[in-house]
Formats: C-alpha cells, structure tokens, sequence
C-alpha cells in the first residue's frame, strides 16, 4: 500500500536512509548518498509539513518513501526537456528510497507507477526525475519504465561536491 505519510513515519524513513547508506559503505549499492551530508532526517520532516511525502507499507512496516511535488531543481533550467511545461504542470519525483531488505520486489516499480497514477489524477503530463550517476539500478528502473535520460549536469548536491546529477523525463500525453 502507498500511503501519504504521518509525522510516526518519520523514524522509519530515516532508518531506511541509513540502511541505504550502510550498503553503500559496504560496497552493495552505489547511490553517492554520504552519511551526514543526504538524505539528513529534516528531508522527510520538510516533505511531510509540505504534504508531499508518501510511504510504501506492507504489513504494517514501511518499506520505503518517495517525494512528490512541482519542486524542480535549479540544475533543470539546464535540461533540454523534450516536452516544455509550466512548472505547474510537472511533477518530480524526489528521494526514492527502497528498504535493502525489500530489494527484488518490485516495491520501486509499483512505487514509479503510483506516481504516474498520481501525477495524471492531479492533471501532470509531464514527469522528471533525478539521479545520481553512479546510481545505476535507479537508472536502470526508470528507463524500462519508460524515462529518457535527458541531460548529465555536473552540480554541488546537498553539500556533496563532484556530483554528476542525471536528468530525466517521461510524457504521459
């Protein structure tokens, strides 16, 4: 079930963050997230006071989190989007996040799919996504599920310098 998210799920959410990056420290994922710097615990707090923060749960644990809103990222201007769109009618995925435990579910696809529903419900054709480079299988998700890597945009992220963000979009028209 993806849910909006309430204030308990907080703790959750970070905690899967830190899963995230304990593989990450390991070796076992590459998403360039570097404990202390992102995902910190004020990304869900800031989503959820905005009403945009949702949670995968079964049975009765949350798995994983994603944000959903118009907040483009100023590295976006940059983009050479195939489909232009007033800001209003966009929307962006932020901050996908999968429990490690859950990896090979499919809990990330139904998660992109929610989001699709959501964004045609709320009248947004036109979806954009970002990604870390190293980012790999987020990569590799999103473009069987239909989006076209758009641009690579060299940024400072978070306080993370040296990231390479990738770009992405899907028009549902």
């Amino acid at each position: 079930m993806i849910r909006k998210a309430k204030a308990a799920d907080i703790d959750a959410i970070v905690s899967i963050y830190d899963e995230i990056i304990d593989a990450e420290e390991a070796g076992l994922t590459a998403t360039g997230w570097i404990r202390g710097f992102y995902p910190l615990r004020s990304v869900p707090e800031a989503a959820l006071e905005r009403d945009d923060l949702f949670v995968i749960e079964e049975d009765g644990e949350i798995k994983g989190s994603g944000i959903i809103n118009h907040i483009q990222a100023e590295e976006y201007r940059l983009a050479p989007w195939e489909h232009e769109a007033d800001p209003e009618n966009v929307f962006v995925l932020h901050t996908l996040t999968i429990s490690p435990r859950a990896f090979g579910r499919g809990l990330g696809k139904s998660f992109v799919a929610f989001y699709e529903a959501y964004a045609r419900e709320h009248g947004c054709l036109e979806l954009r996504i970002d990604t870390n480079l190293k980012n790999l299988p987020a990569r590799s998700l999103y473009r069987k599920l239909g989006y076209k890597e758009i641009a690579v945009v060299p940024t400072v992220f978070n306080g993370i310098t040296g990231v390479e963000m990738v770009i992405m979009e899907k028009y549902l028209g």
